[in-house]
């Protein structure tokens, strides 16, 4: 059986770092092999809200047997490091969670980064891209850049958790939006309750 093509993972500036740390802990854990890419926003936000200082910190959050074997860590100012190709296969892209500046960049085909540049390639290549918006309220550009997005392709998942399953943790509503995630990326990883599975 021939390795599961891996998953390019990017994290923006966007508040939402739990959702980050969850879905790559889950992917590494399930033996999905992950290119991440942390812009330098992204960075500052992990240390914000989840108080990870720098890669050593992130493995450690992870898991080092998982992180070791599975995920490849990316400069984002190396545009041509290789998500920058088309010609390397991947089995998707996300962007987790993703600022409303790469949602327009990316609408706009800038490129000005890897993070950027790795989604230029998935729209181009027709390879799922999921990007994770966490801003509120959204203003006409926002909404506009979004559907620039979803018409060339893109799904566009707001880290909007359900409630249906009467969550009684802050994890329970972060694992919510995980599982939305990693179905879009066709991965089978069952981490959160489905409707139907709850109890009426």
């Amino acid at each position: 059986m021939s390795a599961p093509l891996p998953i390019v993972m990017a994290i923006t500036g966007a508040s939402g770092a739990p959702y980050a740390v969850r879905l790559l802990n889950a992917l590494a854990s399930a033996r999905q092999p992950v290119w991440l890419i942390v812009s330098a926003h992204g960075w500052r936000l992990l240390q914000t809200e989840s108080g990870i200082h720098d890669l050593h910190g992130f493995r450690d959050h992870v898991g080092e047997d998982a992180w070791d074997a599975n995920v490849t860590v990316f400069d984002d100012n190396d545009r041509g490091a290789t998500p920058a190709s088309g010609s390397a296969k991947v089995r998707g892209m996300v962007i987790v969670p993703c600022s409303m500046g790469t949602i327009a960049s990316i609408a706009a085909g800038t490129s000005r980064s890897l993070v950027e540049r790795a989604a230029d390639v998935s729209l181009k290549e027709r390879r799922p891209l999921i990007v994770v918006p966490r801003e509120t309220p959204f203003s006409r550009i926002h909404l506009e850049n979004m559907l620039r997005l979803t018409d060339a392709g893109a799904v566009v998942l707001p880290a909007a958790p359900g409630f249906y399953h009467q969550p009684e943790r802050i994890d329970q509503l972060v694992d919510f939006v995980v599982q939305r995630i990693v179905d879009q990326l066709h991965v089978e990883i069952d981490i959160a309750p489905r409707w139907g599975d709850v109890s009426e």
